[in-house]
């Protein structure tokens, strides 16, 4: 049951929003992003790629529809935080089982209604990412905003080791069916080994819905699961924080780019990017919602994205390599392939969940050039 308990979130460079408790109780810090999109609340606070951040929902009202446990985008919520204008009192939908404060409760997450969000993205927007932190058992926002400055910026934290797997599994779901549920699928070739950083399993869903054979690997030890494997492609997933940390990703793509197909989605299109001899940089206040035009320089459509991104690839420092993408609002590099490889990266996510599905297209492109020059 939601009590009307008072919360409070306090940002770095001193402002406070009154609000009041759902979720569990406590405390909870992060650099705080702003989500456009109108639907999806429980795909995106289940997103590995939230991992550090208190998200802020820009369309006033959540919560109506509930939680269902079809679409988790991984095995429990990731965000730190969760802030919204006005939480639902009831959820109605067929497929709910609890309701959006229950669910956060039982995940140990901390979220704040009540506030006044146009207010908060406005700020953020002027000044850019801010660290904040949300509490419902300190009420003097001096004191919260003395903690708020020993929070630690996004990159410096290496989120990646704290989302993504432990363990070597096959993925064998693939698109929904409104009758059967997820239908299973029993693909062979080609064989597509994902890096999971923090991968999304829609992501997954769509490459066994092409026709893959997916199998998930840790990120680190990778090597000895492509000779174990000896799959025909490699793909990159999605995950948080800054690229630049992610190392061993790095080198990977550095050993086996002229060996095998490549492809990377967010995260893993930054990795590319940096392999490649680029560099990233952070956005102002990142991309994060459903509705970002995304133009495809290879034929002029335009597409519209979900996106989730702090960090954005210099076009300028790569070398050998056709940019595929750009970004309508800021004409930041969204895709790019390499020349002469079987190198192809987007920024966007197009698997959706949320959003708009008009990208989805290219996990069939990736399918296809795993078949063409994969080992099987």
């Amino acid at each position: 049951m939601l009590v009307m308990k008072r919360a409070i979130l306090v940002l770095e460079d001193g402002s406070s929003f009154p609000g009041y408790s759902f979720g569990a109780e406590g405390e909870t810090s992060g650099e705080v992003v702003f989500n456009t999109s109108m639907t999806g609340y429980q795909e995106i606070i289940t997103d590995p790629s939230y991992k550090g951040q208190i998200v802020v929902m820009t369309y006033t009202q959540i919560g109506n529809y509930g939680v269902n446990e079809e679409d988790l985008e991984s095995g429990s919520v990731q965000v730190n935080g969760f802030v919204v204008k006005e939480l639902s009192p009831v959820y109605s939908n067929w497929r709910a089982k609890k309701s959006l404060h229950d669910y956060l409760s039982q995940n140990g997450v901390v979220g704040i209604w009540g506030v006044d969000t146009r207010a908060v993205v406005k700020k953020i927007r002027e000044k850019g990412a801010l660290r904040g932190i949300i509490s419902t058992v300190e009420t003097k926002s001096r004191r919260l905003f003395e903690k708020v400055k020993s929070v630690p910026d996004i990159s410096e934290l290496n989120l990646v080791e704290e989302v993504a797997t432990r363990d070597v599994y096959y993925w064998k779901e693939g698109d929904w069916d409104l009758r059967k549920g997820y239908m299973q699928r029993e693909n062979q070739k080609p064989v597509i080994l994902v890096v999971d950083y923090g991968v999304k399993r829609n992501i997954l869903r769509r490459l066994t819905q092409e026709g893959a054979g997916v199998v998930v690997v840790p990120p680190y030890e990778v090597e000895k699961r492509i000779e174990e494997i000896q799959p025909d492609a490699i793909f990159l997933s999605n995950g948080p924080g800054d690229p630049q940390r992610v190392v061993e990703g790095i080198r990977l793509v550095r050993k086996y780019v002229e060996k095998m197909p490549i492809m990377g989605i967010c995260l893993g299109h930054q990795i590319i990017g940096l392999a490649l001899g680029g560099r990233t940089y952070k956005l102002k206040f990142g991309h994060h919602g459903g509705n970002h035009p995304v133009k495809d320089l290879r034929d002029g459509h335009i597409e519209i994205t979900a996106q989730n991104h702090n960090f954005a690839v210099d076009p300028d420092t790569l070398k050998e390599v056709e940019i595929t993408h750009i970004n309508l609002l800021d004409h930041t590099l969204e895709g790019f392939r390499h020349k002469h490889l079987p190198v192809y990266c987007v920024q966007f996510h197009p698997e959706a969940s949320p959003g708009p599905h008009d990208s989805k297209g290219v996990f069939k492109e990736f399918v296809e050039l795993a078949l063409k020059y994969g080992k099987s």
